[in-house]
């Protein structure tokens, strides 16, 4: 597979948009050979991709598309160090801007100005190349593309479709995780090139604003977030904070995450006498400096901590000694296996987002047996009282009402956490295809 460098040669630096409505998407036969799957994405299963849920969300969904049989692809911004195309069984790596992110080691989205144009200019005309000789064969393909710096290559995509005139055997989505961007895209073009997708109905309302009407197909899980953590970290972690509410929030540092909502949280469980401790792990982002002078104003005692070793073993080695902290800020990152050590040992895990698309992170809190906080903006999935706690305003002694009344009544919330994992597998990647991705593809064919 030629790297974008090289492909460059084929790319159009400006094109024509072609009007016209969307073509039909094909039927997709479950089992088919003939399908294949190609979902475009910033974001990648490289730790150089790493950023969010976006991350998480395709992974998640191209490794259960490629278990399920299907021949599927994947196109990032990946790692420059490794190959340009790594395949796994039916999945193919497709690592796109290694040329430009050599010398922007500091992830996905370091020097994603010059990033974003070379991916809308290069991948299409490749991704078409690709598509055309499947199509030439007899096979049907969908496109899946992610976030706004794919919104313009889908338009590019789609042009180059048309004149290939092939456009009726591929079909496309664009879907939108978040708000980020959203003034960058021409929506109206974009509704005319690909079906256009959303992971919450608490999303779909927002666009609506934006003159479309996406459809809702949800973030799923993959098969580790129900692996139970190991019993030794567990019962360390356990050890470390007994008699105290350990309360866990990961989020990048972002005002609409609810970090300073949280300090008040935690000030109040400390002024009624409940020994808390808040996990915090949060991102590079400045806000963390906002937080952190918000703990100490609020006279909560905060350290850092890092990671020794890897693995949950160090992560709750990072842990010990913290009898006179209210709060540790975790600097190190936390692999998924370690965050489920941490979900689960917590009294809860505040998923407490002003915003949130979807919440992840409290889906996650469930896999893993978890007590999961949510806000006030709607997760479809959070049922208050029944699998998850769900914070109806901004006042801390609500919370502290709550984690008071379960602490006093451990069968409701051993309930809770049951209910929750009962949850969380309807969300598991193979029922969110089969279920919803599948059935809306075949709908879609049929108009």
């Amino acid at each position: 597979m030629a790297s974008a460098a090289q492909s460059a040669h084929l790319c159009e630096r400006a094109w024509p948009w072609e009007s016209g409505s969307s073509q039909g998407l094909p039927v997709v036969h479950p089992h088919g050979a003939a399908t294949h799957f190609h979902v475009v994405s910033f974001e990648g299963p490289d730790s150089y991709s790493r950023a969010g849920g976006i991350a998480s969300r395709v992974s998640g969904l191209t490794e259960a598309l490629a278990n399920r049989g299907f021949e599927t692809h994947l196109w990032f911004v990946g790692d420059p160090n490794l190959p340009g195309h790594e395949a796994k069984g039916q999945l193919h790596l497709h690592r796109w801007c290694q040329w430009i992110s050599q010398y922007h080691p500091g992830g996905v989205y370091d020097g994603e100005e010059g990033k974003v144009p070379d991916f809308v200019a290069s991948l299409p005309p490749f991704l078409t190349e690709v598509l055309l000789q499947h199509a030439r064969e007899g096979g049907q393909a969908v496109v899946l593309a992610e976030e706004w710096q794919t919104a313009n290559a889908v338009l590019h995509l789609d042009s180059l479709l048309r004149r290939a005139g092939v456009r009726s055997q591929i079909g496309v989505l664009w879907n939108a995780n978040n708000t980020f961007g959203f003034d960058r895209i021409d929506w109206e073009a974009l509704a005319q090139a690909a079906t256009v997708t959303t992971v919450s109905r608490y999303m779909k309302h927002l666009m609506r604003s934006r003159g479309v009407d996406p459809i809702v197909i949800p973030n799923g899980l993959s098969a580790d977030a129900f692996e139970p953590p190991p019993r030794g970290p567990m019962t360390e972690l356990c050890r470390h904070v007994r008699n105290r509410i350990m309360v866990t929030k990961i989020a990048r540092w972002d005002p609409d995450k609810g970090w300073v909502a949280t300090i008040g949280i935690v000030r109040e469980l400390k002024r009624q006498g409940l020994r808390p401790l808040l996990v915090a792990r949060g991102g590079v982002e400045p806000h963390g400096a906002d937080v952190l002078a918000a703990a100490a104003e609020a006279g909560l005692r905060v350290v850092e901590r890092e990671q020794a070793q890897p693995g949950p073993a160090g992560m709750v080695d990072a842990l010990e000694d913290l009898e006179g902290a209210d709060m540790v800020s975790l600097r190190s990152p936390v692999g998924a296996e370690s965050r489920r050590v941490l979900l689960r040992g917590s009294a809860t895990v505040l998923a407490n987002s002003h915003h949130e698309p979807f919440g992840l992170v409290g889906l996650e809190t469930m896999a893993a047996g978890g007590l999961a906080c949510t806000g006030y903006s709607g997760e479809d999935y959070a049922v208050p009282g029944r699998n998850a706690v769900v914070l109806q305003t901004g006042d801390p002694r609500e919370f502290v009402g709550v984690i008071r009344r379960l602490r006093e009544n451990p069968d409701e919330e051993r309930a809770i956490r049951r209910a929750g994992r009962l949850t969380a597998r309807q969300y598991a990647w193979p029922e969110i295809i089969e279920r919803c991705l599948m059935p809306r593809l075949q709908l879609l064919a049929a108009h």
